[in-house]
């Protein structure tokens, strides 16, 4: 979910050569991990998962008592142990019949093991990520078996091989619904998806359809599928997927992207005109842009250059020096050279600058679209304005604020205030679908 990879102000400048400084957690203050902002951001993430059952309160502090600041291995050693707690307790629960508190524990658990291997990308071979992994999905797939009616695991087919996902059905009744299309951004995955949205539309009689697509969770672990810039080159599969389904109305079918997907979506809604709508949580125009934000302006074009140069020590120096003394560019780095599928920080930046929906792409959507944006979303700030300023199909623009506790990236644990606003207006909007 998350896209830590904007700065907070302007830069000084060193040695001629501009420094870049990432932005930490926006939003509430952090209350733990007061000297590392991105530990504070995943924990604060944790928090909003309960709102849909994803985690405990107690849980989580309980399990942060355990990490030290900026220490990836104590990171998942505090979270892969009580998912193993939690994942045998609810084994036993099953095998006894007691089918509502084994998924509630095997949904956390799940929470808990996603959560486990977030810092550890920095070496695919890690066998810890292979094995959280599979927890994560062995243990959703195992709640998702336990609600009414049944969440589906389904596989997408797509260029020779599938997208994983999940379908969640409004009702038992097989009865064609309208159909939300939901997917994450940089770095969540389809199982967290759960609370970022799926539940929150069910409740009110949507069907969604959850999927990763290339440089997501799933994909990136089990087929090494890497991010790429055409994104409705992925989401036209989904949406013919969704078209062979009797239980979804061909008419009513929705996109809904959140954090990197507030990129994707539009990008997707573009081009791809059967969507009867769209969301972009948070707005994201120029995704590229957003990853030099720091830099100063006047120096901007002079960096975007180096970045594609045979050679740029200096930059390079720039790069790693800013991943030594920022712990949300020691993740963002680790983390975008996994999933785009390059080898230094630098060709992360370069793979991001084709993400943008400049020179008349934005202005191809024709859905209803939505943008919203977070007060101190200091990831993206001035995306999702600028985006919205781009848009020329019936659009709406919508904040949140500090104030009232969603003020960070994404609403980040205040789900049921932003989904219930974001889906009053899907529902609304596609309620004049004729």
């Amino acid at each position: 979910m998350t896209d830590q990879t904007s700065a907070s102000a302007p830069a000084p400048t060193t040695g001629g050569a501009p420094t870049l400084t990432l932005g930490g957690g926006g939003g509430t203050d952090a209350l733990l991990f007061q000297d590392d902002s991105e530990f504070w951001f995943e924990i604060s993430r944790l928090f909003g998962a309960a709102e849909y059952g994803g985690a405990e309160f107690g849980e989580v502090i309980a399990i942060a008592k355990n990490i030290k600041s900026g220490d990836y291995d104590s990171w998942y050693d505090a979270h892969s142990i009580f998912a193993d707690r939690l994942a045998d307790e609810a084994d036993g629960q099953l095998k006894k019949g007691h089918t509502i508190s084994a998924r509630d524990n095997f949904l956390r658990a799940s929470s808990y093991y996603r959560s486990a291997e977030f810092f550890l990308h920095a070496n695919p071979d890690d066998a810890r990520m292979k094995r959280a992994f599979e927890r994560t999905t062995a243990c959703y797939r195992q709640a998702a078996a336990l609600f009414a009616p049944a969440i589906e695991a389904v596989e997408i087919p797509y260029e020779g091989t599938t997208l994983p996902g999940y379908f969640h059905p409004a009702d038992a009744s097989g009865a064609p619904r309208k159909t939300l299309i939901l997917n994450n951004g940089f770095d969540g995955s389809p199982e967290e998806m759960h609370w970022m949205g799926a539940r929150a539309a069910v409740e009110r009689g949507f069907n969604v359809l959850v999927f990763d697509g290339p440089g997501q969770f799933a994909s990136v672990h089990r087929q090494g599928l890497h991010f790429r810039a055409d994104w409705e080159k992925v989401v036209t599969p989904v949406v013919d997927y969704a078209l062979t389904r009797k239980d979804v109305d061909p008419k009513r079918i929705a996109f809904h992207g959140e954090s990197l997907g507030g990129y994707l979506a539009p990008r997707a809604a573009a081009f791809e005109h059967r969507l009867a709508a769209c969301i972009a949580d948070d707005g994201v125009y120029d995704y590229g842009i957003a990853q030099l934000a720091s830099i100063p302006a006047d120096r901007r074009e002079e960096v975007r250059a180096a970045l594609f140069a045979p050679s740029a020590p200096q930059l390079d120096a720039m790069l790693e020096t800013a991943m030594k003394t920022s712990s949300v560019a020691r993740w963002v780095f680790t983390h975008g050279m996994y999933a785009f599928g390059v080898d230094t920080p630098r060709a992360y930046l370069a793979a991001t600058q084709a993400f943008h929906l400049r020179d008349g792409v934005a202005e191809q959507i024709k859905c209803p679209t939505l943008i919203c944006d977070a007060e101190k979303d200091l990831y993206f700030q001035g995306q999702a304005q600028e985006l919205f300023d781009h848009l020329t199909c019936p659009k709406t623009f919508m904040m949140f604020t500090d104030a009232e506790g969603a003020g960070a990236h994404c609403e980040a644990g205040a789900s049921r205030l932003a989904y219930g606003r974001m889906y009053d207006w899907l529902d609304e909007t596609l309620a004049a679908v004729g």
